[in-house]
């Protein structure tokens, strides 16, 4: 059995994972100011653009189970940025709409993106490389595709 297999430095993941959790912790000071986690943020982001989404495509956006945005959506309603109610057409399905509240605070998050932007030590075209990759590997694992 080749042991190397189980070393650390040679798995593609552990790279992944801690410059996820190195980049989320540069995030935490510019979501202070405007009092929300990563998460509340991502899921913000996709409010901001979209206004009103369903829990289910909100899911899918974000790579996130219902068990995971049902407690972020519930503090986000108790801070008053969105409003979750049950769709008419099926009461199964919970549709989450953002507050002018939630409108208000896009602004305050618009230089957030720039900020960060200063944390990352990678030129332009290393953090388009990067960026491509990585969506080229999300899509591919989100289809279930073999290398």
């Amino acid at each position: 059995m080749n042991h190397d297999v189980l070393k650390l430095e040679n798995q593609i993941c552990f790279p992944i994972y801690a410059c996820a959790r190195e980049v989320v912790k540069k995030y935490k000071p510019f979501l202070d100011e405007i009092d929300l986690t990563y998460t509340q943020y991502i899921a913000m982001m996709v409010l901001w653009e979209h206004k009103r989404v369903g829990v289910k495509d909100l899911g899918e956006h974000l790579y996130l189970d219902s068990g995971t945005l049902t407690p972020l959506l519930k503090r986000l309603e108790a801070k008053g940025l969105v409003q979750r109610e049950r769709s008419k057409e099926d009461e199964r399905a919970v549709n989450i709409t953002i507050t002018e509240m939630g409108e208000k605070l896009k602004e305050k998050a618009k230089t957030i993106p720039a900020q960060m932007g200063k944390c990352i030590p990678l030129s332009l075209e290393e953090a388009e490389t990067l960026y491509a990759l990585l969506y080229k590997l999300l899509g591919r694992m989100d289809r279930g595709d073999e290398a």
